[in-house]
């Protein structure tokens, strides 16, 4: 499918998630600025997309940041994507620092990215997707604030929502939660984590969360919310497909 938007934004674009989805977006005709703070790894990505995708290599927290890529670049679809990889260790295990540490990174970018959409604003039509996590739903006792910090992201969402109907903007705001995968690096540290808790080698417990998500299911996800201007505004995402949230 083909992306209805000239330009996009995808944050934690070297790797993972936003590599595929960088990968899908250009294959659909998309120009990409992709944002991480590898310039090594978005160089690599470079390579293999060309020309319509162009590496970034930043601080996708900074608010600076983000309003001068919305004003310089205007695009209309921004998939935020970055976050840090969680200490895998339970609660009297943290310190506030590896506790709040996707509080820095992931609720962070997302408020940043969102706010500067609203204030700029984007241009009618367009669509921010915030990619948060099952975690939210369901907690994760052994990643610290990971799972408050996704559910963080679910309510930035619904704020925005709110102010851009309010103000008459036309943009639209959705959540993705996708599942806990061993296809990406953070996944895999989280799969580790939760077959040592249980007392079992990783590919059991990878057995037991059948059908694995993919980092294409995530892209294929993410280009579909963005082309449904019906889309709803969560959706759960597991190897089984999309599903509305509620």
């Amino acid at each position: 499918m083909s992306a209805p938007f000239r330009t996009a934004v995808v944050t934690g674009a070297s790797r993972g998630f936003g590599h595929a989805i960088a990968a899908a977006l250009v294959a659909g005709g998309t120009h990409v600025v992709g944002i991480a703070r590898d310039a090594q790894a978005l160089q690599t990505v470079h390579d293999e997309l060309g020309d319509a995708f162009t590496p970034l290599a930043a601080d996708a927290t900074s608010d600076g940041l983000a309003h001068d890529v919305i004003r310089d670049h205007r695009p209309g679809l921004l998939v935020l994507n970055a976050g840090a990889t969680p200490l895998m260790a339970p609660l009297q295990e943290q310190t506030w620092e590896t506790f709040s540490r996707n509080w820095h990174t992931d609720t962070r970018h997302v408020f940043a990215w969102t706010r500067a959409a609203l204030l700029a604003p984007l241009a009618p039509g367009s669509a921010v997707v915030a990619v948060s996590s099952g975690a939210a739903l369901v907690g994760s006792p052994l990643s610290g604030g990971y799972a408050s910090a996704k559910q963080a992201i679910r309510y930035i969402r619904g704020y925005a929502a709110d102010e851009a109907q309010r103000a008459g903007l036309g943009i639209r705001f959705t959540a993705l939660l996708p599942q806990l995968t061993p296809t990406t690096a953070l996944g895999t540290v989280g799969v580790a984590g939760y077959a040592a808790r249980q007392g079992v080698d990783p590919d059991t417990f990878v057995a037991s969360i059948q059908p694995v998500l993919t980092p294409d299911q995530v892209a294929k996800a993410v280009l579909d919310i963005a082309a449904d201007p019906d889309s709803a505004p969560e959706y759960q995402l597991g190897g089984a497909g999309l599903r509305p949230v509620g």
